[in-house]
C-alpha cells in the first residue's frame, strides 16, 4: 500500500502525527506539506515535537488568496502524483491544502480519503464549509469522526464508502496531555497557577480582519475576572497593529508568543476555560474537559455544545463577558468521537481496502451507515 498524505498547517499536523506512526508500520508514506503555515512557530517545532516524520516534499506556497493559494497547491502536488504513483491520496480537515488535494487526486487515477469528513457549520461564508463539502464530495472514502458527520455525509447523498472511525485528534490529546505534563515547563515560565487564568485564541479571518469584531472580542476578553493569556497568531498580530488596538491589546491581556503543541496543550488543559474562534481547539477542550467559550455564531462540533461544554457567544463583546464570568457548571462527559483508537481504525481500512489479504484491526465503530 503507497499512501501520499497531504498537510499543510497545525491541527493537520497533529492529525497526520498518529495516523503516520501507524501507516508507516504497515505501508508506504509519502508526506507532503504544502507550506501553508511555513514559519517555525506554525510548522516545523509541531513537527518536532510531535516526531512526526520529516515531509518528504516541501512545496513552499506561503499566504495569498484562497484562489490563488490553492491554485499554486494544486500545481505543485500533480508532479509530485505523477512521481510517486500513490493508492491514495490521504487529505485532513478542511484547509485549502486539503481542497487541492481532493481537486488533484480526483483528476488523477488516485484514491482520494478525507479524514475528519462530514463536518458542517452550514454557515457558506466560512471558506473552511466550502472545502469541507467539496472535498467530501470528491472523495472516495470518508473517514467521519463522529456519528453526527456521518448522518450529515448521508443528508447529502454519501453513504458509500462512509465509516465513522472516531477522531484522530481524541488519539493525539490523550498522549499529548501526559507528555506536556512532564516536558511542558510553559506554567512555571509564565508564573500560571493552573485554575487561575483563562486562555484566548483569535485567528479566523471573520474576526481579525473586521476591526469592530476585533475590537468587541478585546473587549469582552478584558473584561474577564481572570487573567486572560493570549497567544497571539501572526495575522492577529498584524490586525491589532493596523486597527490602532495593540496598545490595549497589550494593556489588559497577556499577549505571549505562538506556542508549540505540548505547551499549547498544557496551558489548554490547566485554563479556568478558553475562549477560541478555532474549530480544534474547542474539540482539544472539550477532550481535556476545559469549558470553552467560542466565538463565533456556530460550530462543525456540535455534540461538544449538546454536551454543555462549549458555549457560542460570537463576536459580541456582552455575551462575551457573560459567558466568563458565568459560573462552571457541572456536565456529562460522553465519548461522541470514538475509543481513542481512531489511527488504528483509518490504516486497518485503508490496508483493507488497498493491500490484498489484509484486515484491520480494529473495526470501525457500530453506528456508521455502510452497516
Amino acid at each position: 500500500m503507497n499512501v501520499c498524505s497531504v498537510v499543510g498547517a497545525r491541527p493537520q499536523f497533529v492529525k497526520a502525527a498518529v495516523v503516520s506512526r501507524e501507516l508507516r508500520e504497515v505501508g508506504e508514506e509519502v508526506l507532503v506539506h504544502t507550506g501553508q503555515h511555513y514559519d517555525e512557530e506554525l510548522s516545523d517545532v509541531f513537527f518536532d515535537e510531535l516526531e512526526i516524520p520529516e515531509p518528504e516534499y516541501n512545496l513552499g506556497v506561503e499566504s495569498d488568496t484562497h484562489g490563488r493559494q490553492t491554485a499554486a497547491m494544486i500545481a505543485e502536488l500533480e508532479p509530485i502524483l505523477e512521481e510517486t504513483q500513490p493508492d491514495v491520496l490521504l487529505l485532513y480537515g478542511d484547509t485549502n491544502s486539503t481542497l487541492a488535494g481532493a481537486v488533484i487526486g480526483s483528476k488523477r487515477d488516485v484514491a482520494v480519503a478525507h479524514v475528519e469528513a462530514g463536518l458542517r457549520s452550514y454557515n457558506r461564508e466560512m471558506p473552511e464549509e466550502i472545502n469541507r463539502i467539496l472535498t467530501d464530495h470528491a472523495s472516495d472514502v470518508c473517514f467521519a469522526p463522529s456519528k453526527a458527520a456521518v448522518e450529515n455525509l448521508a443528508d447529502e447523498g454519501i453513504t458509500d464508502g462512509v465509516y465513522w472511525t472516531g477522531d484522530v485528534m481524541y488519539d493525539m490529546i490523550l498522549e499529548a496531555r501526559t507528555r506536556a505534563h512532564d516536558r511542558s515547563g510553559i506554567l512555571d515560565d509564565l508564573d500560571l497557577t493552573p485554575g487561575e487564568f483563562v486562555l484566548a485564541t483569535v485567528h479566523r479571518a471573520s474576526n481579525t480582519d473586521d476591526r469592530s469584531n476585533l475590537e468587541s472580542i478585546l473587549k469582552g476578553l478584558a473584561s474577564s475576572p481572570l487573567p486572560v493569556v493570549f497567544p497571539a497568531h501572526p495575522r492577529t498580530i498584524a490586525r491589532l497593529e493596523e486597527y490602532e488596538l495593540w496598545n490595549r491589546a497589550t494593556d489588559e491581556l497577556e499577549l505571549v508568543e505562538p506556542q508549540g503543541y505540548l505547551d499549547f496543550v498544557r496551558l489548554l488543559d490547566a485554563a479556568e476555560r478558553v475562549a477560541t474562534d478555532s474549530g480544534g481547539v474547542q474539540k482539544e477542550a472539550f477532550f481535556l474537559e476545559t469549558p470553552c467559550v467560542t466565538l463565533r455564531k456556530e460550530t462543525e462540533w456540535t455534540e461538544t455544545v449538546e454536551c454543555g461544554w462549549n458555549e457560542l457567544v460570537g463576536p459580541d463583546e456582552g455575551q462575551i463577558r457573560e459567558a466568563l464570568d458565568r459560573e462552571r457548571g457541572t456536565h456529562s462527559t460522553p465519548q461522541p468521537y470514538g475509543d481513542g483508537v481512531a489511527s488504528l481504525r483509518i490504516v486497518g481500512l485503508l490496508q483493507q481496502a488497498f493491500d490484498d489479504d489484509s484486515s484491520p484491526d480494529v473495526e470501525p465503530l457500530p453506528n456508521n451507515l455502510t452497516d
